[in-house]
């Protein structure tokens, strides 16, 4: 079902902002540690993030399997953090 245009630009706006910061957020994080590690770190929350908000506010199926792969992405962000 579309969504009413009254509703669409204000999670349009909201989207911008977050966007907005966490650019700065990578950009800030790049200045202290290598840029592959801050991206990778970068990609991976972005990932776990929004398999998580897919999950709870959107119904997106899950499963063990799913909640792995997650989990291989954090562990692997972390050892790459670990290891710098």
């Amino acid at each position: 079902m579309a969504q009413a245009p009254e509703t669409r630009w204000p999670g349009i706006g909201v989207a911008v902002v977050f966007m907005a910061f966490s650019g700065l957020f990578l950009w800030m994080a790049q200045r202290q540690i290598p840029i592959g590690t801050a991206y990778a770190v970068w990609t991976g929350i972005g990932a776990a993030g929004t398999f998580l908000v897919g999950v709870h506010y959107y119904g997106d199926p899950t499963s063990i399997a799913r909640y792995a792969g997650v989990a291989l992405i954090v562990a692997g962000v972390a050892t790459l953090k670990m290891a710098h």
